[in-house]
């Protein structure tokens, strides 16, 4: 059996602390890297207003998009590589 240890546990869903913790503890989040959560389950597990308080705290950007954030977990430049077609 394959663990995912960038996925929390049942008992890490408990406090919205723990849950945080867990988040930015990730492989990818100490390797600064980018994560993605489902909206639903931020505001479900810990609630919008903890969580961009944490991102804010810790200097990184997030972004939403049809219900999925993205989180940067670092502090390099983003830059968009396309742009949306022109629509009539």
């Amino acid at each position: 059996m394959q663990l995912d240890f960038d996925r929390p546990r049942a008992a890490d869903l408990s406090s919205p602390e723990i849950w945080l913790k867990t988040l930015f503890s990730s492989k990818a989040a100490r390797d600064g890297k980018i994560i993605r959560r489902s909206l639903r389950d931020i505001r479900r597990y810990c609630g919008l207003e903890a969580f961009l308080a944490e991102v804010n705290r810790r200097g990184y950007r997030a972004f939403e998009n049809s219900g999925q954030v993205i989180i940067f977990c670092n502090h390099a430049p983003i830059r968009r590589v396309s742009e949306t077609a022109n629509r009539p």
